[in-house]
């Protein structure tokens, strides 16, 4: 996948035009790519665990009560260490610490393959979650140190792209380990899976500390003209920010904006880590008797669409500088792409159905992360970023159990589904009662 990161990619209106593109364009190319790779590899070993347990919990005797809850026991370690984490960057710098959190986090991930029993298996589960935190909302924080809020939904939306471009690669490089590494060298192919998909977030992260730059002031691969010019841009950016809404750490962990955030992108969370665990699982449903690759080809399709959407839409929004519709139609859209899976029999049309909720669901985040930055900064921006995705990261906690329970219970991943329809809809009607300046965004 190409990122466009050409001088036209950002639109301007500043007296110092030629500069302003210049000095973008080159930002863009020296972090977005980078960054989008990181977060792929991230959400690669987040969800990994999806695909193992087609094989996994047979070969252990669990069962899917234990997936369901191990797969969101991952949120309890890494509800508890996100702001603290988050705040550390922002005294320490993101080289050092999202180089931290990205070796942690592979070895533990590549330590899955030892899992014995449910005890072993929620523990590294939790593990995982305690050495992850604070990347996702570190990354978000570290992307407002460089773009100003009227160019960041489309740089959100590129960084965000690589979930779903983790899907694209990684479900059929996930089924293609599942059935032809079994028993290789006497390990079951989900061993193989955790540990070599584990491996890249460990090299990854010692690459991270000698490439990523903490601020604009230390980028020497700017000119000192472009240095100057970006450090006082960002730094008139931030300014603004305080100016029309003052939020110091504390402050913003009591806005009420912070708690609506918090209640939006927990219905988004929700659906979200739904299909992200249970994707393999439905459409072997619909594809009876499928290999362990045709079914990570098919998982694949969902996520090429939703790489498509977050373009399109952050585009859009940063466009017209609205926000609150590009958050709220692509949740009705989520809506009615689980709604049409939990009914539709026919395989292909149940696909295209999950391809519409991907789509939509993933779709919201640049235009929800450019409104929610649009109102924090400094150490309130650092605390309130986290705080939101610590908090709406509930969702992630609950939205396995509930798959799981209402699949037990009923027999089919139906209710679920409905169920997934309805939180994206509510998210939808919350995001339309946000209220958003579009003038705050063009300082």
């Amino acid at each position: 996948m190409s990122v466009d990161v050409s001088p036209e990619f950002f639109e301007h209106s500043s007296a110092d035009d030629s500069l302003e593109r210049i000095v973008f364009s080159k930002v863009a190319l020296r972090l977005v790519p980078f960054l989008f790779l990181l977060y792929v590899v991230n959400i690669l070993d987040r969800v990994n665990v999806g695909f193992a347990r087609l094989s996994m919990l047979k070969d252990l005797g669990l069962s899917e009560g234990v997936f369901s809850f191990g797969a969101g026991v991952f949120y309890l370690g890494y509800m508890l260490f996100e702001v603290p984490s988050n705040l550390i960057l922002h005294r320490m710098g993101a080289r050092r610490w999202i180089s931290r959190i990205m070796v942690s986090w592979g070895i533990v991930s590549a330590c899955m393959m030892f899992v014995r029993n449910e005890w072993s298996f929620y523990l590294l589960r939790v593990l995982l979650g305690v050495a992850e935190a604070g990347f996702f909302p570190g990354i978000i924080l570290y992307i407002s140190y460089w773009f100003p809020a009227r160019e960041r939904a489309r740089v959100v939306a590129i960084f965000m792209m690589g979930s779903p471009f983790s899907g694209i690669i990684g479900y059929p490089l996930s089924g293609a380990l599942l059935q032809y590494t079994n028993g290789l060298a006497g390990l079951a192919g989900w061993q193989w899976l955790f540990l070599i998909e584990g491996i890249p977030a460990v090299v990854l992260g010692l690459i991270t500390w000698q490439y990523l730059t903490d601020r604009p002031d230390d980028a020497r691969w700017l000119t000192p003209t472009e240095r100057e010019w970006l450090a006082k841009r960002m730094a008139r950016d931030e300014q603004n920010r305080e100016q029309r809404h003052g939020l110091s750490r504390l402050r913003a962990m009591g806005d009420r904006r912070v708690w609506l955030m918090i209640a939006i992108y927990f219905t988004l969370a929700m659906g979200t880590n739904a299909l992200g665990f249970f994707l393999p699982k439905i459409l072997e449903g619909h594809f009876s008797g499928a290999s362990k690759l045709r079914l990570g080809l098919l998982s694949a399709l969902p996520h090429l669409a939703a790489v498509i959407a977050m373009f399109f839409v952050g585009t859009h929004s940063d466009r017209g500088g609205e926000r609150r519709w590009h958050v709220a139609l692509p949740a009705f859209v989520a809506t009615t792409g689980w709604c049409l899976s939990a009914y539709l029999r026919s395989p292909t049309l149940a696909l295209i159905s999950l391809a519409v909720a991907q789509a939509g669901m993933m779709s919201m985040m640049g235009p929800f992360w450019s409104l929610a930055t649009s109102f924090l900064s400094g150490a309130g921006a650092a605390g309130g970023i986290a705080l939101i995705n610590t908090l709406a990261n509930i969702g992630g906690f609950f939205s396995p159990i509930v798959m799981g329970q209402l699949k037990t219970s009923t027999g089919s991943f139906t209710a679920g589904e409905l169920t997934m329809a309805v939180t994206l809809a509510m998210g939808g009607l919350l995001a339309l009662s946000v209220r958003h300046d579009p003038s705050a965004d063009s300082a």
